[in-house]
């Protein structure tokens, strides 16, 4: 199963659509902000929080249908459904792969991108330390969705519609972390329900994806 992590990270790198697509998206959303809402300061640093985590949500989204398409395309993902090895493992490395092409870069990106924003100083820690928390949740629920999706021609926004909602918590939770973190309030509860959420996916959502590929394989 390293090695598939290993081959994934590499094919992503060659396409160049996992680590630059995503910043780049993330970027666009953070810079055209200040256009739309305007360049009040306060204003911008009282929205920071929520518009940098839907930012890192919806680049997480930009990639998923490309965790199991391309695989399915060419064959591959009928001969790892066959391999001696579990197919929950295959669609956790999968997720892992994409977390770390998107997930990752995002996480580090975004204090940076909170200049931007006025994020005020409390905020950059936090920030980062709710996106390390919460975007291996959103990269797991992706891959259940994109596993849900498999084969299906113009499947994109299909898999937009049923993993949005599965987002929702995440965000929230993530949003409230940065903005009490900011405020100097606790933000122990929002955090461990990041948490929760993540180690919940891990948990579930392999096998249940895992089960969506063998039906649609059929």
């Amino acid at each position: 199963m390293i090695a598939l992590l290993q081959r994934d990270l590499r094919l992503a790198i060659r396409a160049g659509g996992g680590f630059g697509l995503g910043l780049a998206f993330f970027l666009i959303i953070v810079v055209l902000v200040p256009f739309g809402v305007g360049s009040d300061s306060g204003l911008l640093a009282a929205i920071a929080p929520g518009i940098l985590w839907v930012g890192a949500l919806l680049a997480c989204l930009l990639s998923l249908d490309r965790i199991f398409a391309l695989d399915h395309e060419d064959g591959s993902l009928d001969l790892l459904a066959t391999a001696p090895i579990p197919l929950e493992g295959v669609v956790a490395m999968k997720a892992a792969a994409h977390w770390v092409t998107t997930g990752l870069p995002l996480t580090l990106a975004a204090p940076g991108l909170g200049l931007l924003l006025n994020l005020p100083a409390a905020g950059y820690g936090w920030l980062a330390a709710s996106l390390a928390l919460g975007t291996p949740a959103l990269s797991m629920i992706g891959s259940f969705g994109a596993a849900l999706t498999v084969g299906l021609k113009r499947g994109g926004l299909l898999l937009s519609l049923l993993v949005l909602p599965l987002y929702v918590p995440t965000l929230i939770f993530g949003a409230e972390a940065v903005a009490r973190g900011i405020d100097g309030r606790d933000t122990g509860t929002p955090l461990l329900m990041l948490t929760a959420i993540t180690l919940a996916a891990m948990a579930l959502l392999p096998f249940a994806a895992a089960a969506a590929i063998r039906i649609n394989l059929r």
